[in-house]
């Protein structure tokens, strides 16, 4: 793909795929008999998909840098380096049925949800036609399967346990998935939601998204013991997966749904990745300080796009096929910034944030939309 001297960081600046670094991303699903049979089913326009996602996540957070570096937004929490995790999770389910519970840098999970890419810019600008009417950046939609986040990562964990009861309640084949970061595993309601779901069983998918630092804290700092060490405590058997190999994490991720759909729920996903930068665009350069120039340089080469783009090119996709892929990505990201530049003086009452679609009934039929007992009519 194209690359951004101005917004990516300096080790994707001028990336060239490793020969070694690509013989053990193909191995890496050939490995396992499961996940290779996993991959071996997905044709040419759906690996097309999943590298079209891809660069519909990476240029959002291009397009919310370059708004940070113009002055439009103060800063944003971007997921650079951490695109496969959320893309390779979501291909795995359906779409129509499942519910996500995204972390901040799993933005893109709305967009590969059915919400539209102009919500990932109105929600920072908090104008009158962002997804919350300007009350929080953070955003979703019930109706299209995507619950709202909060900035408390392991509190999702308790929420998407109970959104999969209601399924396995229902006699439901559906599922509900949240991401957790290294750090939330050390919250309560992280582990009292996985008590939950392990004792009851319920369909939920927890994905352990090990980005080596919780806020600017280092993973060896913030607690003993490993990620993959947590879903044993509550009985549960993780997936592990490299978290910058999106076929990884979607054979793993589809391997964890169907392990749910059989009615051996929860599963536990652990990803390892890294994020090529700081907490938000505001303290890039502490976590440059943070970490050692070395380990930049390592996932640097693991940039999770340039992978996969890398690995479809092996395959015999022609990178005609490819720039044509991304021009509309492109495009598509461009128009969505420039539409929610337009509705940047339309700023909500003070009002609407008191009182407006937040009453029981409002909540109500918001629930109804989509944890109904036939979801979206089925």
């Amino acid at each position: 793909m194209k690359r951004y001297a101005a917004f990516d960081p300096p080790e994707y600046r001028n990336w060239q795929p490793d020969a070694a670094l690509m013989r053990e991303y193909r191995s890496r699903i050939q490995q396992d008999p499961k996940r290779s049979a996993v991959v071996r089913q997905l044709a040419t326009d759906r690996l097309l998909d999943v590298y079209r996602d891809l660069l519909h996540t990476r240029l959002q957070d291009i397009g919310l840098k370059r708004w940070v570096r113009q002055g439009v937004i103060s800063k944003a929490w971007l997921g650079v380096g951490e695109e496969a995790v959320t893309v390779g999770c979501v291909a795995a389910l359906e779409p129509d049925r499942d519910v996500v519970i995204p972390m901040i840098r799993n933005a893109g999970a709305g967009h590969m949800m059915g919400l539209p890419l102009v919500h990932g810019f109105t929600s920072y600008l908090a104008t009158a036609d962002s997804p919350s009417a300007g009350r929080d950046f953070h955003y979703g939609d019930v109706a299209q399967g995507v619950i709202q986040p909060v900035s408390h990562m392991g509190t999702s964990v308790p929420v998407v346990a109970g959104a999969a009861l209601a399924f396995k309640n229902r006699g439901q084949d559906r599922v509900a998935l949240t991401w957790t970061g290294d750090g939330a595993t050390k919250t309560a309601a992280c582990h009292e939601g996985l008590v939950f779901a392990s004792r009851l069983g319920v369909p939920a998918i927890v994905v352990i998204q090990n980005n080596q630092v919780a806020l600017g804290t280092r993973i060896d700092q913030h607690g003993a013991g490993k990620p993959e060490d947590v879903p044993a405590a509550h009985g549960i058997t993780p997936l592990l997966c490299d978290g910058n190999n999106v076929l990884d994490v979607f054979a793993a991720t589809t391997l964890a749904r169907r392990r749910c759909v059989r009615g051996d729920g929860p599963a536990v996903v652990v990803a390892e990745t890294f994020r090529m930068g700081g907490h938000a665009t505001h303290d890039e350069r502490e976590a440059r300080e943070t970490f050692a120039a070395e380990l930049f340089e390592h996932w640097g080469r693991r940039d999770p796009v340039g992978l996969f783009e890398a690995y479809l090119l092996d395959e015999g996709i022609p990178a005609a096929t490819l720039a044509e892929v991304e021009a509309d990505a492109t495009e598509a990201v461009e128009h969505a910034a420039e539409e929610a530049l337009a509705s940047r003086d339309d700023r909500p009452p003070p009002e609407n944030a008191l009182y407006r679609g937040i009453s029981e009934g409002g909540v109500l039929h918001c629930l109804k939309g989509r944890l109904a007992v036939d979801g979206r009519g089925k």
